[in-house]
């Protein structure tokens, strides 16, 4: 009777304990540091390194665009250079002004005679011997045409000394873009002495 008796107070003995110590029990081990930890644990604590990790990945997205677009701006820099407009050109009859006074400064025409050349020339003597006939081939290069053609031919010895000069002014007309011999033209009387001659141009009319 005393054994029969006492089994079922240590199996019933034995479980409670077993329940308490597996913590289905009347709240066992309510009372320790894993139960005081899990109550006093705060949620925030979960969203931290997601945030953390969610700001490493917009700071590397951030930097990566920020060097792509401080290498692209230089090209951009130098497609702007090359794109650049020139400045426009004064045309040729409009008025430039001086940056020093502000004032208009009328264009530098070109004269006529600047138009002019002669391409070959040649003289010998007519008449008694006094008379000097030149003949020379003019080219006007400009592009109208010129008349009123002043010459100027000087005369030397044979050494070079300078003897006299002589001037003409031929009447005729040479066109635009054109050539004209004047052949044994009388441009005045000259020494005896005279051996050679040069002659030049020195004005000219427009047309």
């Amino acid at each position: 009777m005393t054994m029969d008796t006492g089994l079922p107070r240590i199996e019933e003995t034995g479980l409670s304990g077993l329940a308490k110590l597996a913590g289905l029990g009347g709240g066992g081990f309510s009372g320790g540091p894993e139960n005081n930890a899990a109550k006093h644990f705060n949620p925030g604590f979960i969203w931290l390194p997601a945030a953390l990790i969610a700001g490493f990945a917009a700071w590397t997205l951030l930097s990566g665009s920020v060097s792509k677009t401080a290498e692209s701006e230089p090209l951009r820099l130098a497609t702007a250079d090359m794109t650049e407009p020139t400045q426009p050109q004064p045309a040729q009859n409009e008025f430039t002004f001086d940056p020093a006074t502000s004032e208009a400064i009328a264009p530098v025409e070109r004269a006529p005679v600047d138009g002019l050349k002669i391409s070959s020339q040649s003289w010998r003597r007519g008449g008694l011997g006094s008379r000097a006939l030149i003949t020379f081939t003019l080219r006007n290069g400009n592009d109208y045409a010129v008349k009123d053609i002043e010459v100027l031919c000087s005369f030397a010895r044979r050494d070079g000394s300078h003897l006299t000069d002589r001037k003409r002014v031929i009447h005729d007309t040479v066109n635009l873009r054109s050539r004209r011999t004047f052949a044994h033209m009388h441009v005045g009387y000259v020494n005896i002495n005279a051996n050679q001659a040069k002659c030049s141009l020195v004005a000219a009319s427009h047309i």
